[in-house]
């Protein structure tokens, strides 16, 4: 199956979690919790609140060589939206790449989206824990802070006013 058939079949059209597709076409599942969909909410919310001239995608699917991935965030300049709007799943990848880590998810598996991510034409990967607490990536390892958004909060997303505790915003 490719994306284009999973995303037309009516019967995955209202489903309750996140799928993706593996190199082999195979339906891959990922039920999420609702701290998930905050922090999902906060960061694109922000993303778009400091605009800098692109447009911030929430649960964006990206072609990779090992099927669909789907950020669960993304940034991408206006250069980049206009090649892949009309796109069914984004031929290059957005500037940024965001991953709200889920229980089930694994260290090596992380890894693997980052890199096929950067392969795609990501400039950063953002990695959000459970606790809302971001950290940044560039294709050539972690780094203390967004260079594509350097204004963005370091800590804290699930506070519930939605303010940071360092007050970087």
């Amino acid at each position: 199956m490719d994306w284009q058939e999973a995303c037309s079949r009516p019967e995955l059209q209202h489903l309750p979690y996140k799928i993706e597709l593996d190199e082999r076409g195979r339906i891959i599942m990922s039920p999420t919790k609702v701290y998930h969909s905050v922090l999902q909410a906060r960061i694109a919310a922000r993303l778009d609140i400091h605009g800098q001239g692109g447009v911030a995608l929430t649960e964006c699917a990206i072609r990779t060589r090992k099927g669909t991935k789907v950020a669960d965030v993304a940034w991408a300049s206006s250069r980049t939206y206009q090649q892949v709007k009309d796109e069914t799943e984004c031929s290059v990848a957005p500037e940024i790449c965001v991953e709200i880590i889920s229980a089930s998810n694994i260290d090596k598996e992380i890894e693997g989206r980052r890199e096929l991510f950067f392969e795609q034409g990501a400039q950063e990967f953002w990695l959000c824990d459970q606790d809302g607490h971001l950290s940044y990536f560039s294709p050539d390892g972690q780094i203390a802070r967004s260079a594509c958004y350097p204004m963005f909060p370091e800590t804290d997303l699930r506070n519930a006013d939605g303010r940071t505790r360092k007050g970087r915003e």
